[in-house]
């Protein structure tokens, strides 16, 4: 599996849609929810830092390792 993205459920316990982070953070819907679904294969610091700065969290809030099953 990898890493995995859990922006979902942040964005739950925060109360908050996935529009009006997008909007906070500049960035496009679209690309949120590619960043949201984990299809993105890298991310910049500078999005993660302001993700964590509106959603008062910490990068390892957002992400998770989780080692393949064999």
């Amino acid at each position: 599996m990898g890493i995995v993205v859990n922006l979902d459920v942040m964005l739950a316990k925060r109360k908050m849609a996935s529009k009006d982070l997008a909007a906070a953070i500049g960035i496009t819907v679209a690309n949120l929810s590619i960043l949201k679904t984990g299809k993105a294969k890298a991310m910049r610091f500078s999005t993660l830092e302001a993700i964590c700065e509106v959603l008062n969290c910490q990068p390892g809030d957002l992400l998770e390792y989780r080692a393949e099953s064999s």
